[in-house]
């Protein structure tokens, strides 16, 4: 990012950063959600953690839909920019995928292998939703505690769109390919440790 200021002289793609740092968000609220249970604490403790993680969900992968400004920002070679954002897009999906995979693992050890697969397929749909109303409607993950009659009113009055419904499918598919993909590689590095250890 700095380099790419200095080459150009502009600051196009600032924005990632402050995405970078809110993909963050739920990973560390994953982990606190993975320590309580860890623990041993339930109940009302976990329900608000929860809900922030998949409120601030949409914030890893949202990172990948910043390609779309490369129709609009030219004042790079096409490679340097796409480099940059494959970059942040990837840092950004690993993070939303490992506190997913925190979550999951929750879910699984207190309702089983289905209720945990159900939790990743549900956490990665609303996520799509949530990327859709990001990308296009402007909000933020924010706004639905500051705002949420206008973001749910919003939201409401594009059930029935086109865009909404296909953008969230296509997203919820990719996300849960690569999220799958993911989770075996994950899954075999913790066998393989647990039979070496």
């Amino acid at each position: 990012m700095v380099l790419r200021f200095l080459l150009s002289g502009n600051a196009y793609y600032a924005n990632l950063v402050w995405n970078l740092v809110l993909a963050w968000v739920p990973l560390v609220l994953a982990l606190v959600v993975y320590d309580r249970v860890r623990r041993g604490v339930g109940g009302p403790l976990l329900v608000l953690p929860l809900a922030l993680w998949l409120l601030f969900l949409p914030n890893a992968p949202y990172l990948v839909t910043d390609f779309i400004l490369l129709r609009d920002i030219q004042d790079m070679p096409i490679w340097f920019d796409v480099t940059l954002l494959t970059t942040f897009a990837w840092t950004g999906l690993v993070l939303g995928f490992v506190s997913l995979y925190l979550v999951q693992t929750v879910a699984r050890r207190l309702a089983g292998p289905v209720a945990g697969w159900l939790v990743a397929l549900g956490a990665l749909a609303a996520s799509s939703v949530g990327i859709y109303l990001g990308r296009y409607l402007r909000w933020n993950s924010w706004d639905l505690l500051l705002q949420p009659a206008a973001v749910l009113n919003d939201a409401a009055a594009r059930l029935g769109s086109a865009q909404l419904i296909g953008m969230s499918l296509v997203t919820t598919a990719f996300l849960m390919v690569a999220y799958t993909m993911l989770y075996v590689v994950l899954h075999v590095a913790l066998e393989t440790r647990n039979e070496l250890a």
